[in-house]
């Protein structure tokens, strides 16, 4: 089931909305295929893993034998058949899977439908990695929203920038290659006004990823300089204003017809998480499985100040910049109590050359909430 969850991996940014899987199938303690789902609408892993045993000669063997799966199969037809008709077709003895499938049209079903057949079936092995994995798809299934990733890169001390406002180059080449390989396999990428002023940044994907994510600029009142790369380049990369209501008919005119696509989104209140429900809900009536918000420092805060910040990418340089109004990371209100603040359920640590990065996902939100 590891080397399962290692193939899953490699569908990364190619299948979404569709979860990440893989399959090992086995006989006798030896491997006689495996696959994974590599792109969206293309055959799921158990029918790959069963046409690599096919051709490797061993389609006999996988009769009597044992699939182990991420992610219960599948037993609808959508883009591709059944995933259990071709399992119970290829004499497959026992299942494994990981974890059941949130989707409502398979989940418990494609395991019923494998026991009503006769064949073994086993759940739960290696699940809360499982889940861990493809934590954005369950995320968009029950609360129609992407995940959402913070990224920013940061002095050993905190500061995303000198007092001054210069930040260029904080980390290294080799982590802005990896913020580039990430940027790669995300939906949408999120600024807001300030970072677009001050850094004038492209948000694309060098090299080209799986994915051209859709670039996001937070402008309630259409203020952006318009000769900025982003929406000189808008037609050539999907690029979207979000403006309030009040912004100005005439300014948001210059913005459609540099090529953006306009999002008027409403001011309740002054409470900004208001605006950022429902700029994710948009997101998930669009099916986007992964958002990453590259600052600043107050739509950052903001994001989790709402408890919206799913998984965090901080790189961190070996530098020292000081200053008492040099910026931070998250601005926003921020927690009164060191106790309210998300526990981690995961934390990777990396080394990018003096660079390192530290991933994380939390277990639940912020306490604070939009109001």
């Amino acid at each position: 089931m590891g080397r399962a969850l290692e193939l899953a991996r490699r569908g990364e940014g190619a299948v979404e909305p569709n979860p990440l899987v893989g399959c090992v199938i086995v006989r006798d303690d030896a491997v006689v295929g495996e696959g994974w789902h590599a792109r969206f609408g293309g055959p799921h892993a158990e029918v790959v893993a069963l046409e690599a045993a096919a051709l490797a000669g061993a389609a006999e063997r996988a009769r009597g034998a044992t699939l182990y799966v991420t992610l219960e199969p599948c037993c609808h037809f959508g883009k591709t058949p059944p995933c259990t008709r071709a399992v119970m077709a290829a004499g497959i003895a026992r299942v494994v899977v990981a974890q059941t499938d949130p989707f409502p049209a398979v989940s418990g079903h494609g395991i019923n439908e494998l026991r009503a057949a006769g064949l073994r079936v086993d759940v739960g092995l290696l699940e809360a990695e499982a889940r861990q994995l493809n934590a954005p798809y369950r995320m968009l299934l029950a609360q129609r929203r992407p995940w959402v990733i913070g990224k920013w890169a940061m002095t050993l001390d905190g500061k995303i920038a000198a007092y001054t406002g210069d930040s260029r180059w904080i980390s290294n080449e080799q982590s802005r290659a990896a913020v580039h390989a990430l940027r790669g396999r995300v939906d949408a990428i999120l600024v807001g006004r300030g970072t677009v002023e001050r850094d004038d940044p492209l948000l694309t994907a060098r090299p080209a990823g799986p994915r051209i994510a859709t670039r996001i600029v937070l402008d309630r009142h259409a203020n952006s300089p318009i000769d900025r790369q982003l929406f000189r380049t808008a037609p050539l990369a999907p690029t979207v204003l979000a403006v309030g209501p009040a912004a100005p008919a005439d300014r948001v005119a210059r913005f459609q017809e540099a090529g953006c696509e306009i999002w008027r989104l409403s001011e309740l209140d002054a409470h900004p998480g208001n605006q950022l429900h429902e700029l994710l809900a948009e997101c998930g009536r669009r099916r986007w499985t992964n958002l990453l918000v590259e600052g600043g420092g107050q739509v950052l805060g903001a994001f989790h100040d709402s408890g919206l910040l799913d998984e965090v990418h901080a790189y961190v340089a070996p530098k020292l910049l000081g200053g008492s109004s040099a910026p931070t990371p998250l601005g926003g209100v921020g927690l009164a109590r060191v106790a309210d603040a998300a526990v981690a359920t995961e934390t990777r640590v990396e080394r990018f050359g003096d660079d390192t990065r530290i991933v994380v996902r939390f277990s639940r939100p912020s306490p604070l909430s939009a109001k």
